[in-house]
C-alpha cells in the first residue's frame, strides 16, 4: 500500500462523518429534529469521555455523570453572571470551556482518592462518589437548583459574526464545533505514548510497572483528561437545554454512559459514537412507540454482553474482514439463517413484553393494543400463543444451525489468518 493511499484511508471516514455532522440538519431540518441532533452531539461527546476511562484505560466507572453534571451546573452558573453582569463575563461559545475546567477540577480532586486502587475497587469508589455527590445536590439547593433545578437564558451579550446562539441550528453548529475538536483533541491522545502506555496499564499493570511506568499515575492523568471533556459535554447540554436538574448527576446518567459506549464498543475509538447514535436513538424514539422502552434497551445491553462483547463495532470490523477478504459468501447461508432465527426469537419477545405492559397497566402506545383490538375477546390467548410459537420456532432453529455457523465462521478466518502469515493466497 502506497503512503498516500494509507493517508487517505485515515482520512476518509473522517471526511464522511464531518459532511454528515454538517449537512445532517438541512435534510433533517425540523425543529425537533435539529433539537434531537443537538442532543445526540452533546451523548456523544460523553460517551467518548467516559470511554478514555473505560475503553483505553481499564477504569470502569459507575459515577463519570458527577463531571458532566458539575461542569453543567457551573456553566449555568457562569451563563447568569454574565448575563446580569454580576461576575466574569464568558461569551456563550466559550462556556463549554467552564465546563470543562470544572470537571477536570473535580476529577483532580476524587482522582486522588479513586485512583489509589483499581480494577473493581475503583468502579465501587466511583459509585460511592457519585451517590455522594447526587445526595449533596439535595443538601445545597442555593447551588445545585433544587427540585426545579436552574434555568439560564443563552442568549446574552454581543452576537459573534452575527450569531446569538438563540435559534437551536445555531447551537447545533456550536455543539458540532466543540464536539470535533474535542473529538480530535481526543483521538490525537490515543496515539500519544501516554495514550499508548494507558493501553498497556489496562491490559497488563503488572508488566507496566516492571518496565518503570506508575500505573497509578498513568490512571490518574486519563481520568483527569476525561473529566474535562466530560465537564465540556455538560457545558454544551447546558446551553442546549437552558436548564439543568441534579438529576444530571444520578447514577442513571453514569449507567447511560456505560451503557451506550459498552453497545458501540469499548474497543475502538468509533464504538463510542456508534454507541451514542445507535442507542441515543432508541431511548430518544422508542418512548414514541412503547411504554417498555427501558425494557428493551437493558435487553440489547444484556445481548451485547453475552454475544457480542466487542460491540457493534467489533461486529462491523469483523464482518467486514470476511467480506473485504472475499469469503463472506462460504458463511453468507449460516450467517442468514442464523439472523433470520433470532429476528423470530425477537419478534416474539417483542410479542409477549407488549402483551405483558397492556396487561399491567391496560394500555400501550405500540401497535400491539391495536392488535389486540382486532383480535376481539381472544386476543390476548392468541397473542401470547403467537409469541410463545415464534420463540420456539426460532429457539429451535437457531440450536440446530448454531454449531454450523461458529464452523464455518471459525475455518474462514482460519484461511485469512493463513493467507496473512503466508503472505499469499490459501486454497
Amino acid at each position: 500500500m502506497q503512503p498516500s493511499e494509507s493517508v487517505w484511508k485515515r482520512v476518509l471516514p473522517w471526511a464522511l462523518v464531518a459532511l454528515v455532522v454538517v449537512f445532517a440538519p438541512l435534510v433533517f431540518n425540523s425543529s425537533a429534529s435539529v433539537y434531537f441532533l443537538s442532543t445526540m452531539g452533546t451523548l456523544i461527546l460523553f460517551c467518548l469521555s467516559y470511554n478514555m476511562l473505560l475503553g483505553q484505560g481499564g477504569m470502569l466507572s459507575f459515577g463519570h455523570a458527577v463531571y458532566s453534571g458539575l461542569g453543567a451546573h457551573f456553566a449555568v452558573h457562569a451563563m447568569n453572571m454574565a448575563a446580569d453582569g454580576s461576575g466574569l463575563y464568558v461569551p456563550v461559545y466559550l462556556i463549554p470551556l467552564v465546563g470543562g475546567i470544572a470537571g477536570m477540577c473535580f476529577g483532580a480532586l476524587f482522582g486522588l482518592i479513586m485512583t489509589k486502587k483499581a480494577g473493581m475497587t475503583f468502579a465501587m469508589i466511583t459509585l460511592g462518589i457519585g451517590e455522594l455527590v447526587f445526595a449533596l445536590s439535595h443538601m445545597f439547593p442555593r447551588f445545585f437548583g433544587g427540585e426545579g433545578g436552574l434555568s439560564t437564558n443563552r442568549s446574552y451579550g454581543e452576537p459573534l459574526l452575527g450569531l446569538s446562539f438563540g435559534p437551536q441550528i445555531q447551537v447545533y453548529y456550536l455543539i458540532a464545533f466543540w464536539l470535533a475538536l474535542s473529538t480530535l483533541v481526543m483521538y490525537a491522545f490515543t496515539q500519544t505514548p501516554l495514550g499508548r502506555i494507558a493501553n498497556a496499564v489496562r491490559d497488563n499493570p503488572e508488566r507496566a510497572e516492571f518496565i518503570g511506568y506508575d500505573t497509578r499515575r498513568v490512571r490518574y492523568i486519563v481520568l483527569v483528561a476525561a473529566t474535562f471533556f466530560a465537564g465540556v459535554s455538560g457545558g454544551l447540554s447546558a446551553i442546549n437545554f437552558e436548564v439543568i436538574s441534579a438529576e444530571s448527576l444520578s447514577a442513571q446518567r453514569s449507567a447511560d454512559a456505560l451503557i451506550l459506549t459498552f453497545i458501540g464498543g469499548t474497543a475502538s475509538f468509533a464504538g463510542p459514537i456508534v454507541g451514542a447514535v445507535v442507542g441515543g436513538f432508541l431511548m430518544h424514539k422508542l418512548s414514541d412507540f412503547t411504554g417498555a422502552w427501558q425494557f428493551y434497551i437493558g435487553a440489547f445491553f444484556v445481548l451485547f454482553v453475552m454475544f457480542a462483547p466487542a460491540g457493534l463495532t467489533g461486529v462491523l470490523s469483523a464482518n467486514w474482514r470476511v467480506i473485504r477478504h472475499g469469503r463472506f459468501g462460504r458463511v453468507a447461508r449460516e450467517w442468514s439463517t442464523v439472523v433470520f432465527a433470532a429476528t423470530l426469537i425477537a419478534l416474539g419477545s417483542v410479542v409477549l413484553v407488549e402483551l405483558a405492559y397492556i396487561h399491567a397497566f391496560g394500555t400501550s402506545k405500540a401497535a400491539a393494543a391495536r392488535l389486540l383490538d382486532g383480535l376481539g375477546d381472544n386476543g390476548m390467548a392468541i397473542g401470547t400463543g403467537v409469541g410463545v410459537l415464534l420463540i420456539a420456532i426460532g429457539g429451535v432453529w437457531l440450536r440446530a444451525r448454531k454449531a454450523a455457523f461458529v464452523r464455518a465462521w471459525d475455518a474462514v478466518n482460519a484461511d485469512i489468518d493463513a493467507q496473512a502469515l503466508g503472505g499469499g493466497k490459501t486454497p
